[in-house]
């Protein structure tokens, strides 16, 4: 059904790709420039990079009740060069929904980004992409959980350690609750990436790995990102019962940052203190 069936307005829709067409030169995209009454690219200069024709284009910034499918946004998208959030922007307004996860492409935490992670001195803290790779971590997540910095690339993954890390197991004080609960999540993730090759292999290989994956991912149980509490057994410090929170990296939605902090009322603080001073 066409959003424009359940009283979806389309405007918003038309105003901003007549905005987005009329920033572009055309000679920068292969048109002579000549005399034209308004700035930009016409409606069918952009039909024409887009793929589509000129008369569905038109209806498209007019606000006409048609479908619009992904891959003609997509190819929109590119004819008019938006940027990410523009690509998003474009998706939420055509369809009411933000686009699939885009193609994959290295992750870097910036230097803010990590001096924000150092600074949270006695609360582990690590950003991860949305396929739960671990691309930044700072020293209290590495004495607490593990150190992600003597682990190869590969291995650096959450949903990878839970399955097949034997330590893992060890730390968790319910590995098994924990282990379904952080499933779930990715399962989550994995949809929102549009069968991405990368997710793919890795469910493939935990499918492999682990007798447990390969029981509860047929199960197809989700639930969102959020808050809980983790209760960890640290071989050195003991029982240590951590509240986290996965917050979204507005500079980069692909990745979350995710945040330990003591549990209220816990000897938890302590602990964590006495790890990163190493007494």
């Amino acid at each position: 059904m066409s959003l424009a069936h359940v009283g979806y307005d389309r405007r918003p829709l038309g105003e901003f790709l007549q905005s987005r067409r009329a920033r572009l030169d055309p000679s920068d995209c292969g048109f002579p420039a000549g005399r034209r009454r308004t700035p930009g690219l016409r409606r069918e200069e952009v039909a024409q990079l887009a793929g589509v024709s000129v008369t569905w284009y038109t209806w498209l910034e007019q606000g006409r009740e048609i479908q619009v499918s992904t891959q003609t946004l997509e190819g929109i998208a590119r004819a008019l060069r938006l940027d990410r959030a523009e690509r998003e922007h474009l998706f939420l307004l055509a369809q009411g929904r933000p686009p699939a996860m885009a193609e994959w492409r290295p992750r870097e935490v910036t230097a803010a980004l990590q001096r924000m992670l150092d600074g949270l001195a006695y609360s582990p803290a690590y950003i991860r992409t949305k396929r739960w790779d671990i691309v930044g971590w700072n020293r209290a997540v590495a004495l607490t959980f593990a150190d992600y910095g003597a682990m190869a690339p590969h291995e650096r993954n959450s949903i990878r350690l839970v399955f097949t890390h034997p330590a893992w197991r060890t730390l968790m004080v319910d590995w098994e609750a924990d282990a379904k609960k952080a499933l779930a999540i990715f399962r989550a993730d994995f949809a929102r990436a549009g069968n991405d090759p990368r997710f793919l292999e890795l469910v493939d290989e935990l499918d492999r790995l682990s007798p447990e994956f390969h029981q509860w991912w047929p199960r197809h149980d989700v639930r969102n990102h959020g808050e809980g509490v983790k209760a960890v057994r640290h071989p050195k410090v003991g029982l240590m019962l951590l509240e986290y929170t996965a917050f979204i990296v507005e500079s980069d939605p692909d990745l979350r940052m995710v945040v330990y902090t003591p549990a209220p009322g816990s000897d938890t603080a302590g602990k964590i203190a006495r790890l990163v001073d190493g007494d």
